[in-house]
């Protein structure tokens, strides 16, 4: 059993109230005003930034608290429930590292408006992509048919949070793309009450149509299939990155040397999140621990 702990505070909404608290948090600004980044490599705090819901980000936020705990660095994970205020948080220096980006098209637009003030270091994982999803038994297959079966699926697609990027893409490049807005309502939700909706649904076999993307653990626990979208109105396949703070890489050299030769095959990917979600759910410390325990020499090698 791990006894590391982190520190974790939940941001909910973009307020001045969150705005103001996610500045009085620890973070890489904080730690600098207090000499702990300037200890030099084996000391300081990183602080880690994850929507917690979003099972990329929390898998690779406690993989790296322990690989970097190991290496005698204080890890604190901020868990922030909108994308817009993780990536304010990240330029402002609040935020040392979002560990699970999606900069190429699904937060492209944050990349492009906090430019200088954050630092791409590399990604971690090829071929993620936005999807829309369906029940395997649903007798659709393309994003096309959506609007002659609008009635199936109760003229509702059940969306994520609404700050997120996948929303941004299906409001403003699916459903007009697909003329969508003539018989669906695109609804705002959560990750996890859009997957006790999608349970719900395959429990009494109905349709639904969700925003789902590749890779998430949606895939392993339900039976699911994505439709078609032969317009490419979801986008390309792009990857999964770490995203940080400008000034990162020289307070922190190693660490960002590492994160940028951190690399995750598919089966390791699955691996890893099965075991976050499932094998050891509510237990994140402890799966992060047996991952890499039994994945210590690629740590190694990774630490040269």
């Amino acid at each position: 059993m791990s006894t590391r702990t982190a520190r974790a505070s939940k941001f909910v909404g973009i307020t001045a109230a969150a705005a103001l608290a996610l500045t009085a948090c620890g973070g890489g600004g904080e730690d600098e005003e207090n000499g702990d980044a300037s200890e030099g490599e084996g000391g300081g705090t990183i602080t880690l930034g994850i929507i917690p819901s979003w099972t990329d980000g929390l898998s690779m936020a406690y993989l790296w608290q322990g690989i970097l705990e190991d290496e005698g660095y204080d890890v604190e994970i901020e868990e922030i429930n909108d994308a817009a205020l993780l990536y304010t948080g990240v330029a402002e220096g609040d935020i040392d590292v979002y560990p699970s980006a999606w900069p190429e098209v699904t937060h492209a637009d944050y990349m492009e408006e906090y430019g200088d003030d954050v630092e791409d270091l590399g990604a971690y994982y090829e071929g993620a992509v936005l999807t829309f999803a369906v029940p395997e038994y649903s007798e659709i297959n393309s994003i096309e048919e959506l609007n002659d079966n609008a009635e199936d699926f109760d003229n509702r697609v059940v969306g994520i949070e609404p700050g997120s990027g996948h929303m941004g893409v299906t409001a403003d490049s699916v459903f007009p793309e697909y003329e969508l807005d003539e018989n669906f309502e695109l609804v705002e939700s959560s990750t996890s009450a859009m997957l006790t909706e999608l349970g719900s649904a395959i429990d009494d076999e109905e349709d639904i149509v969700v925003t789902l993307w590749r890779p998430f653990y949606a895939y392993g626990d339900y039976d699911l299939k994505d439709l078609e979208d032969p317009a490419g109105a979801l986008g390309e396949e792009e990857t999964l990155n770490f995203v940080a703070n400008s000034e990162f890489s020289s307070e922190f050299p190693d660490v960002a040397e590492w994160m940028s030769g951190f690399t995750l095959s598919d089966e390791e990917y699955a691996e890893l999140e099965n075991m976050m979600v499932n094998e050891y759910a509510d237990n994140e410390e402890e799966a992060a621990d047996v991952w890499l325990e039994e994945n210590s020499d690629m740590i190694d090698s990774l630490k040269g």
